[in-house]
């Protein structure tokens, strides 16, 4: 472990005897660096890598009574394939029915919150077969990012569908 050097050339022991020895010594740190390498080896083999974390994404049952909203302060959107949304005001009329992107969707949901009363406001989300789990969580982040208090989402309608289409 430590040893120490005591060199031995030749000196009066009458020089000595007023100075005191300076022993150097030498310290072996293999056994330390061995401990490293075996705490490093016992700790990566002990932890566990961290997991992916999944948004979880679960739907109401159907079996409840339907929710009545007024038509004036509800919002539905529809994202759909390519970053376009869909959506329309109050309930579905062929004339009304938009498109933007989701770019321009945090605007669109700024609008109709103003022009609406904060318990009247509801937003309708509806994502089509071919919208990505991406734009979901994008559409679900703007709710967030615009307070909105108040959105479900919902499976799309057949008339829906077909003015997607």
């Amino acid at each position: 472990m430590a040893e120490m050097n005591n060199p031995n050339n030749g000196s009066s022991k009458s020089k000595s005897a007023f100075r005191r020895k300076v022993l150097s010594t030498r310290v072996d740190l293999t056994p330390m660096v061995d401990l490293g390498f075996l705490l490093i080896t016992f700790f990566i083999i002990t932890t566990t890598m961290s997991q992916a974390n999944a948004l979880k994404f679960i739907m109401p049952d159907e079996s409840g009574d339907p929710m009545n909203i007024k038509e004036t302060g509800a919002l539905t959107l529809m994202p759909a394939d390519n970053g376009k949304v869909y959506f329309y005001e109050g309930q579905l009329d062929p004339s009304k029915f938009q498109v933007t992107n989701l770019k321009d969707m945090r605007q669109l949901i700024m609008d109709k919150k103003q022009r609406t009363k904060d318990k009247d406001f509801f937003v309708v989300i509806k994502p089509a077969d071919s919208s990505s789990y991406g734009d979901l969580v994008k559409v679900l982040d703007e709710m967030k990012i615009n307070e909105v208090k108040r959105y479900a989402i919902a499976r799309i309608e057949e008339g829906e569908l077909a003015l997607l289409r």
